[in-house]
């Protein structure tokens, strides 16, 4: 197996990381536009093989995609962050031309690779890759649901005084601080309720720090996070290159599922070797359905600058 990360910056060599780690493919390949970025990081993980204990080859290349060839998977990590005074349209556009170049260059020498977009906006850089490439829609996921998911179990951690792993919560809708929907209703730990265990205060502010966990971070740290969602498109890779059908909460295409068209958007889907295989349909209440059409409807005014580029 053969995976290709785009983008060297601290979200896609930390992804890269985990995958080299944990083995999840012989080969390896990071990519930059950066002269060196990427050669660089390689090596240095490659350093770590032994004293780590993995055998994945790792290649890094400058822009040079033919050494992509071949990859079943690719995880799209590239693009600027929004910087102050820049406007939302401004982000879109610069990072739209990235990540369309990008997918038609990977596509040019592996036309069979499922991707994985974390680029942000998202959910509007999904929805571009999906268009532009004219690939199955089950080939293309947003990560962003994924990680939102995680950092809902950290916070109900907190208040539970329990392992993150035990618990049972996702959150669907638009990958952003006034579009995500954490469904804590739904929320379990080990089959209990979480509802049963925690005031509704204490519910309510858990959601609430859910949707500003991004926005927490790069105020604590500077900019991005980066291990979290690193490791978040290194957990979709693998439950794709090894078929676990596992539930996970991603941005896919939706036609007629939970109410909406031709939109990406997070949901509960199962990812496999075909990529995203099934979207199950969980039942919501009346404000999850109103909270989910009003993300629904972010994410399009998203979309729409994509007309205007």
């Amino acid at each position: 197996m053969k995976v290709t990360v785009v983008g060297a910056g601290a979200v896609g060599a930390t992804c890269a990381d985990n995958i080299a780690r944990k083995e999840l493919a012989h080969e390896l390949v990071l990519l930059d536009i950066k002269e060196g970025l990427a050669e660089g990081k390689a090596q240095d993980m490659q350093q770590t093989a032994q004293l780590l204990g993995f055998d994945t080859k790792i290649t890094g290349s400058t822009a040079d995609y033919s050494k992509t060839a071949g990859s079943d998977v690719v995880v799209i990590t590239s693009g600027i962050p929004r910087k102050p005074g820049m406007t939302r349209e401004e982000l879109i556009g610069t990072n739209a031309g990235i990540v369309k170049a990008v997918a038609e260059n990977i596509l040019k020498y592996s036309p069979d690779a499922i991707i994985i977009v974390i680029s942000n906006p998202m959910d509007t850089m999904t929805y571009l890759a999906l268009q532009s490439t004219g690939l199955a829609k089950n080939k293309i996921i947003g990560m962003g649901g994924t990680l939102d998911s995680s950092r809902f179990r950290y916070q109900l951690s907190q208040h539970l005084g329990c392992s993150a792993s035990d618990l049972n919560a996702i959150v669907i809708g638009g990958h952003g601080d006034t579009t995500m929907i954490p469904l804590i209703k739904h929320a379990t730990w080990n089959s209990i309720p979480v509802s049963k265990l925690l005031s509704e205060e204490q519910q309510q502010q858990i959601v609430a720090d859910t949707m500003v966990g991004g926005a927490t971070l790069t105020k604590l740290i500077g900019t991005s996070a980066w291990y979290a969602p690193g490791a978040a498109g290194a957990m979709l890779v693998e439950a794709i290159l090894r078929d676990e059908k596992k539930l996970q909460t991603c941005c896919v295409y939706l036609d007629g599922e939970y109410g909406q068209k031709d939109i990406c958007l997070g949901v509960p889907v199962v990812i496999g070797r075909n990529g995203w295989e099934k979207i199950v349909e969980i039942e919501l209440s009346e404000e999850e359905k109103a909270a989910f059409a009003k993300s629904a409807d972010a994410v399009r005014n998203m979309n729409d600058v994509l007309k205007t580029l």
